[in-house]
């Protein structure tokens, strides 16, 4: 009797593994990520800029995780011919992790923004800036809720969110940029814009993510 079955089990066993430790340390990377931009906010609007080193050495191991399951993605394709659901995974989570560094990255950016503002008075307009990065927090749970769960439909309703985000970016980016009679550096004003189309960014990338597992689970892209 052919060994084939017993060796194609064990084959689809060792797989299923790895793509479980694989959607892990996707997870664990977004854990990280989510711990950067709650440092960011730290950073922002409570000026707490000692966490700004903090982000920067997280960043490192944001940057570790993306660089390691690329490379276990590619791993696990050569050694063991996935399936058509496994290849949608596979595809995904090398798309996804990508969206995950850029936001690690865009947190690094506000913490040192949050080092140049720190020398100005509070704007204004920061409380409105805050609850546009609360926002964008929580579409990155909602989206890493959605992939841990494989849950398409919570993937699907992070774009009705990235709406909410859009319009605090077109709203603020009209106070900061039609402002009259400025007196002093316009420096905090630029860097509040800057702010602003970081956060609008983010939200994509969380709105990317959603998308990524809508296709995981449905092989239709949203």
């Amino acid at each position: 009797m052919s060994a084939f079955p017993e060796e194609f089990r064990s084959n689809r066993i060792q797989s299923e593994r790895q793509l479980k430790r694989l959607q892990q340390d996707v997870l664990r990377m977004g854990a990280l990520v989510e711990g950067s931009c709650w440092m960011a906010r730290q950073a922002l609007f409570e000026r707490n800029l000692g966490v700004v080193n903090q982000i920067l050495q997280q960043d490192k191991k944001i940057d570790q995780f993306y660089r390691q399951i690329e490379m276990d993605c590619v791993n696990i394709m050569s050694t063991f011919p996935p399936g058509i659901q496994d290849m949608r995974l596979l595809s995904a989570m090398m798309q996804l992790v990508r969206d995950l560094e850029r936001i690690g990255d865009y947190a690094k950016d506000l913490g040192e923004i949050a080092i140049k503002l720190f020398p100005y008075p509070p704007h204004h307009c920061m409380g409105q800036i805050q609850i546009m990065l609360d926002r964008c927090r929580s579409m990155l749970a909602m989206s890493l809720m959605s992939l841990s769960n494989l849950d398409a439909e919570s993937g699907l309703l992070i774009k009705v969110k990235d709406d909410a985000v859009d319009s605090d970016y077109d709203l603020l980016y009209d106070l900061l940029a039609h402002q009259s009679n400025v007196q002093g550096v316009v420096e905090p004003i630029v860097l509040m814009v800057l702010i602003i189309r970081h956060l609008e960014r983010i939200a994509d990338h969380a709105t990317n993510i959603g998308s990524r597992v809508v296709y995981i689970v449905t092989g239709q892209r949203s």
